[in-house]
């Protein structure tokens, strides 16, 4: 029988312990992966940005989400009151993002940074009311487009694509300011929950829907017209990168798929490239493009070939 309250030849957990600390601090084990700011400023605080972005979606959603008791009554107040805090928390997550990509070896502190990041804070609560009208095209798209959806206030609560694309309008807002760091965090935010990936620079029209959603993936560059509707597992993704003649990535440049007003994309197709999928074009389930179809296009997989076995052949 073990004595596990013995210490005998026990491991000494104090040595293990001073050993492992030692040699997780030597240079040459963090050199790689440490974040250290010269001026001390913190990293953003993703649980502010999840606070923040909880109540942009009660202003954006009265009454679905945040007070259960609010009305036309008692609206000025709560929003008033939620905008006040959602513009504090903003001016200081976003001067902690350009913080962390303050240029290392610099002196001074920047001064700068507070004055953009109020300003930028105030042009992201200006255009609040777009991304509103904009969500409530999205809702319109996901009743109408699936026909499991009870009413509006079941695609507003409980969907996804409206959850996914709250956060979306909301990021590719910061991301067309050129707010460092957040936009990502904050589609990432989105893409733990919902499982859809979608990059805030991602240009998306009205009345978009993602029936189901898990798996979908929509990179920086891709454009996307109207009333457009995809399915669970769509990548409209880029191809392999092109290199400079140093051979290093180039990056900046379009890259992603243009896909035009009234298409629908179902599950499982992988679009890649900077090609056109023309208006009111259907692309059917697990279909691989890499080149632009014309408008009113119907693309799909050959059929599968039925085969018979006797005997124990065959598969």
């Amino acid at each position: 029988m073990h004595n596990h309250g013995s210490t005998g030849k026990n491991i000494s957990w104090e040595k293990t312990i001073a050993h492992v600390v030692d040699e997780l601090c030597k240079p040459e084990s963090y050199g790689a992966v440490i974040h250290s700011h010269e001026h001390g400023t913190a990293m953003p605080e993703v649980e502010s940005l999840h606070d923040a972005m909880d109540m942009l979606r009660a202003i954006l959603f009265p009454g679905y989400f945040g007070p259960s008791e609010i009305n036309p009554d008692t609206m000025q107040y709560h929003i008033g009151s939620f905008l006040d805090s959602v513009a504090r928390n903003f001016v200081e997550q976003i001067r902690r993002g350009f913080c962390f990509f303050c240029e290392k070896g610099r002196s001074e502190k920047c001064v700068d940074c507070e004055r953009q990041s109020s300003a930028m804070t105030s042009k992201l609560i200006q255009s609040l009311p777009e991304i509103r009208r904009l969500l409530a095209t999205d809702v319109e798209a996901a009743y109408e487009g699936d026909p499991a959806a009870g009413s509006s206030d079941e695609t507003i609560f409980s969907y996804p694509s409206l959850r996914a694309m709250t956060h979306h309008r909301i990021a590719h807002e910061l991301y067309k300011l050129e707010v460092p760091l957040i936009p990502r965090i904050i589609s990432e935010m989105a893409h733990s929950t919902t499982g859809i990936d979608i990059h805030p620079g991602a240009e998306i029209g009205e009345q978009f829907f993602m029936d189901h959603g898990t798996g979908i993936v929509i990179g920086e560059t891709c454009v996307i017209g109207k009333n457009v509707r995809v399915y669970q597992g769509v990548t409209l993704g880029a191809k392999s990168f092109p290199l400079d003649d140093e051979g290093n990535p180039i990056k900046g440049i379009p890259r992603h798929p243009i896909v035009e007003d009234d298409v629908v994309i179902y599950s499982g197709a992988t679009i890649l490239g900077r090609i056109t999928i023309g208006k009111g074009s259907v692309i059917g389930g697990n279909v691989w493009l890499l080149n632009s179809v014309p408008p009113g296009s119907k693309v799909a997989m050959n059929r599968p070939k039925e085969s018979h076995f006797e005997d124990g052949s065959g598969i």
